[in-house]
């Protein structure tokens, strides 16, 4: 298992260094840049997300790991007429633009393989320092989104595929349809209007992760003010994603109950229990856990964008889009960089994983 961990370690390398290049390449062909964005917050034509005066964070990127870490491809810049080409040409100096494209690319590298991500051209902070600031309330939401879908969706499943057919199989079909067929974002706005101060109910705070007198409440208090803040938002988030992993439940145990080893293990008089918590869970659980890692790294990056908008929490879903807007590249690609590297671990986590499950799998013997 040592040497299959090893080799899967070492194609991480390839695989990040492949993503990291071809997102360097889109945002070459990308119309726009940062100093577009300066040249437009300037001359008051911006239509970014945050927009904002640009000029002291651009100050803060000269030199130093923000401006080796900059990427792009800006060599005419619309708008500009009238601007002093003195001062575009400092610009480019501080954002790291006036190095050949290739230099940009591997200087960014050097400095990511030492966790080095710069500065952020719209803000005073460094990257870093951003994702640490934000991780709390993506971390907050992904994780009790991530295990409660599980620990519904997995019973919901089983007792489905145990009950092929029967009314509870047709009723809980319906809310899983329902649960499929509108995103979570709507489910958000439709808990905001019945429960937090909308037309009926104020029941759920509308606004961040703590309430403003957090640090003033004791440990219980502090417990509760949490889970009072991210009730809505995760129940939005569980409602809209179990259905998927539900359904992917009922049909894995379906397709194991019709198997032969069923049929021999019911026929040597195994009690029903014994048959499907102790041969057909194991493999059937296979495919779910297959699909962990994935629905874990989109609750916690990319599916809960919406929400953190909706509810106003300030986490990295919203972090990554308003860089995105404002073409803030290092926190783009730091985020880039980072998201894929957690993939990829997650990944292996979840190779791991099937042995804990199977012990019978043995990926080493596989490959041999």
């Amino acid at each position: 298992m040592f040497a299959y961990i090893l080799r899967r370690l070492l194609l991480m390398i390839p695989t990040l260094f492949g993503i990291m290049v071809l997102n360097f390449v889109v945002i070459q062909f990308a119309p726009g840049g940062p100093i577009e964005q300066i040249i437009a917050e300037i001359q008051g034509t911006a239509v970014g997300a945050t927009a904002r005066i640009g000029g002291s964070g651009a100050g803060d990127t000269s030199g130093g790991s923000s401006s080796s870490s900059s990427v792009g491809s800006d060599s005419a810049y619309r708008g500009a007429q009238g601007l002093d080409p003195a001062f575009i040409k400092e610009l480019e100096v501080q954002f790291g633009f006036d190095k050949p494209a290739y230099e940009r690319f591997f200087l960014m590298m050097k400095n990511y393989l030492m966790f080095d991500f710069g500065s952020s051209y719209f803000r005073d902070e460094t990257v870093v320092n951003l994702v640490i600031e934000k991780l709390p309330v993506s971390i907050s939401i992904g994780l009790w989104t991530t295990l409660l879908v599980y620990l519904i969706s997995i019973p919901l499943g089983i007792a489905k595929a145990v009950r092929d057919g029967t009314k509870f199989d047709i009723w809980t079909s319906s809310l899983v349809i329902v649960g499929n067929a509108i995103p979570s974002f709507l489910f958000a706005v439709a808990l905001i209007v019945l429960f937090a101060g909308g037309s009926y109910l104020d029941w759920f705070p509308l606004r961040g992760l703590t309430s403003d007198n957090w640090e003033q409440l004791s440990a219980f208090g502090k417990i509760t003010d949490y889970l009072w803040h991210i009730a809505l938002p995760v129940t939005a988030l569980v409602i809209g994603g179990f259905a998927a992993l539900t359904q992917l439940t009922k049909n894995s145990f379906l397709d194991q109950i019709s198997q032969q080893y069923v049929l021999t293990a019911r026929a040597k008089g195994l009690s029903e229990r014994r048959v499907l918590y102790g041969h057909v869970f194991r493999n059937a659980m296979l495919i779910v856990i297959a699909g962990f890692p994935s629905a874990f790294i989109g609750i916690l990056f990319t599916g809960s964008l919406l929400i953190e908008v909706i509810f106003s929490l300030d986490g990295l879903g919203l972090l990554g889009f308003e860089a995105a807007i404002n073409r803030d590249y290092p926190v783009i690609f730091a985020t880039v960089y980072v998201f894929a590297l957690l993939g990829l671990v997650m990944n292996l986590v979840g190779d791991l994983t099937y042995t804990l499950v199977d012990p019978r799998i043995d990926f080493e013997a596989r490959e041999a």
